[in-house]
């Protein structure tokens, strides 16, 4: 075992946070503050601080597991485990076609193996139906963002930039409990005179930190963005000299917005028009601002059209691909970014590449050496992937996601995933998902191997191996290795993520997220390196700022700001897209009067599966709950902690109630971290955006029971 202190990342969140790590002689691993990474400077959220708890013996998987005849999961070799998966893969695309074969990831896979997966279902398998939790994350601020600025980096600016800048108002996102080590750049905002602004239905940890809180309606922030786009016109704040310059489409945006009045706007919202006005000054009056969102105004059934209306504030106001302004997105997972461009995507290739242009097939089919006319089209989506199992989609390769807690109408979700013919797991822990498959894998965590991620700046950086996988654990990159070799495809699946990583440079290069210039020896040397960094220096969107004055560098030296000089479109200019507010897919009505809402909590993540195996943080959290406000609580005849039922079109969860005067009287919270009677995605809602296809998690019609003790 090493006994040296190894530098390496937080498995979790999006900020990928710098950590050390060192064994120790019991063999367990001690997490130490890093305090020369700039993105937390030392600071680890409890998640952090307790990650290495997950590699312990009898909290992670240490063996394969196979069903036997009696349908109980059973230790095996890992021949049989992955023999059967071979059988099970090839058994199905003999019988149904390759199509009828599905692969599902996660945004917690390392670049190398969302990359290798990707090209597996397309090589190996030769399947269409390849998706992401990811997904559920950021995809409605990727369209957005591509159809504005030509190109979708979650922010396009480092966060150090957050504190220089005047406003910043930030969109559905609850970072002090989403990623607690983040909330310090927006306290040094309001330190160095900025303002904070914080749109959210509930008074969150970090609408109390905030200037201005407003608590629209769920489901209206479009209308909400709308509004203040109108008012920046009437009030004479856009900057027409950017507008002309640095845009296109101005003229049929700014028709959309006008035909929405504050006064029409507050009625649907709840917003004020005072509110609305004072937010348009508090953003328009400094020289810079941003505009910021998360999953609130995401996942949405609309959710590329709000983030399009916040994009459009930016630009009419001339805020975007200026210093210290612009808009951007607060990625979740820890790869989130990553992890969708390097083709694990349904649409995508890597260098995120669109799997429908012949140029883009023909350079990754030359670096993969198949023929382009052997890749598969364009496939379903995650949930339209998750929703075919056990029609279409027979057989199943899941790795790194939970879906039986993650996504939504989950009680159909896991009937479909019963109904599969096959299904094969690869896991740290026996998840809620990985306990119906029909094999599971034991693959090592983020210490124990060594690849790269894209955390939420665009900020590539190294994980490293810091102790060695108990005996029985392989890789997925092993995984991959010896399935393809099964499957009669005995090269091109390397194990080394080195190796790999080499290979994703070729694929990406000249693509959108250009990593071509990026090794693994920069990435130990420096605190990262922002894409796009192509190996050769001229790139379309490089800011001139960001290239050595007297002479090119031989290395480029990445791309901590983007847009600077002009957009990564044909001609340079933004786009403005024009949008209208509409309803949420599910209004309430007398039937189901409320409105749910969902998020996370402090000390959970995601599905759970892993922090709810680590005592610190069950203490912190040891369950869901329902938070409603006291008039709602007073109608229903409900006491604090009293077992309370939501009940929406697609089943019902029951949790004690939190009762709290931060949340609108009209809509209810809940954590969906938890599986059981009180999963809350049991409850929301699949309907999808059209152009993200993102389902809409955050607003759903609901009402409420009371269950008797």
């Amino acid at each position: 075992m090493q006994s040296t202190v190894t530098p390496t990342h937080c498995p979790y969140c999006a900020l990928q946070c710098g950590m050390n790590l060192t064994p120790a002689p019991d063999g367990t691993v001690e997490v130490s503050e890093r305090a020369d990474f700039p993105v937390n400077r030392g600071a680890l959220c409890g998640k952090g601080r307790t990650a290495a708890a997950v590699l312990a013996p009898g909290v992670r998987l240490t063996s394969p597991l196979v069903r036997d005849e009696g349908g109980t999961l059973v230790p095996a070799s890992w021949d049989e485990a992955l023999d059967r998966i071979a059988a099970g893969l090839r058994r199905t695309r003999a019988q149904y076609g390759p199509d009828a074969l599905g692969v599902f990831g996660g945004g917690g896979l390392t670049n190398e193996k969302a990359y290798t997966l990707g090209k597996f279902a397309r090589v190996v398998l030769g399947t269409s139906q390849i998706d992401y939790n990811g997904r559920f994350c950021m995809s409605s601020a990727a369209a957005a963002g591509i159809k504005a600025f030509g190109l979708d980096r979650g922010l396009p600016f480092p966060l150090e930039d957050i504190p220089k800048s005047g406003c910043v108002i930030l969109v559905g996102s609850n970072l002090a409990e989403t990623m607690p080590p983040s909330l310090r750049f927006f306290t040094e905002l309001r330190e160095n005179g900025g303002t904070l602004i914080v749109i959210d239905p509930r008074r969150t940890k970090t609408a109390e930190q905030a200037d201005l809180h407003l608590a629209p309606r769920p489901g209206t922030d479009l209308a909400l963005a709308l509004g203040l786009l109108h008012l920046v016109i009437a009030e004479g704040r856009v900057d027409e000299e950017y507008v002309r310059e640095r845009t296109a489409g101005w003229e049929d945006a700014r028709a959309a917005a006008m035909a929405h009045w504050p006064e029409w706007v507050e009625r649907i919202t709840g917003v004020s028009v005072p509110q609305l006005r004072e937010t348009v000054r508090l953003f328009c009056e400094p020289e810079s601002a941003m505009v910021l969102t998360a999953r609130g105004p995401e996942q949405q059934s609309k959710g590329t059209d709000t983030v399009g209306a916040w994009i459009n504030l930016c630009l009419a106001t001339g805020r975007a691909g200026r210093p210290l302004s612009g808009y951007g997105c607060l990625t979740g997972q820890g790869n989130g970014q990553g992890g969708r461009e390097h083709g694990q995507k349904a649409d995508q290739l890597p260098g995120y590449r669109k799997l429908d242009d012949p140029a883009a097939r023909a350079h990754v089919a030359e670096v993969w050496g198949v023929d382009p006319d052997s890749l598969p089209g364009p496939g379903r989506s995650a949930y339209e992937l998750l929703d075919a199992l056990g029609s279409d989609i027979r057989s199943l390769l899941l790795m790194a996601s939970n879906p039986v807690v993650s996504a939504p109408r989950a009680a159909h979700v896991e009937e479909r995933i019963r109904s599969l013919d096959f299904l094969a797991v690869c896991d740290v822990v026996l998840s809620e998902t990985a306990a119906l498959a029909d094999v599971v894998l034991p693959v090592t965590q983020w210490a124990e191997e060594t690849g790269t991620t894209t955390n939420l700046e665009g900020r590539v950086l190294l994980r490293r191996r810091a102790i060695t996988p108990p005996e029985g654990i392989r890789s997925d990159l092993e995984v991959l290795h010896e399935l393809a070799a099964r499957l009669g495809v005995e090269k091109g699946f390397p194990t080394d993520p080195e190796e790999v990583f080499e290979e994703l440079r070729r694929a990406s290069a000249g693509g959108a997220a250009d990593y071509s210039g990026i090794t693994y020896r920069r990435l130990a040397e420096e605190d990262g390196v922002f894409w796009p960094c192509p190996a050769a220096v001229e790139a379309a969107y490089v800011s001139e700022d960001d290239l050595d004055d007297e002479e090119a560098p031989a290395v480029h030296p990445g791309t901590p700001r983007l847009f600077l000089d002009r957009f990564a479109t044909p001609d340079g200019r933004a786009r403005f897209v024009p949008v209208s507010h509409r309803a949420i897919a599910e209004e309430p009505d007398d039937e189901y009067p409320v409105l749910l809402t969902t998020g996370r909590v402090v000390a959970q993540y995601q599905s759970g599966a892993q922090t709810r195996r680590v005592a610190e943080l069950n203490a912190a959290a040891p369950g869901p709950f329902v938070e409603l406000h006291p008039r709602l609580a007073a109608r229903l005849g409900a006491a604090e902690g009293d077992s309370v039922a939501v009940v929406s079109r697609r089943g019902r969860a029951v949790a004690p109630a939190r009762i709290t005067d931060a949340i609108r009287p009209d809509t209810v919270f809940m954590p969906f971290h938890w599986p059981g009677e009180g999963r809350a995605n049991t409850l929301t809602n699949p309907a999808l955006d059209p152009t993200s296809r993102m389902p809409e998690f955050k607003a759903c019609a609901v009402r409420l029971e009371t269950v008797e003790p």
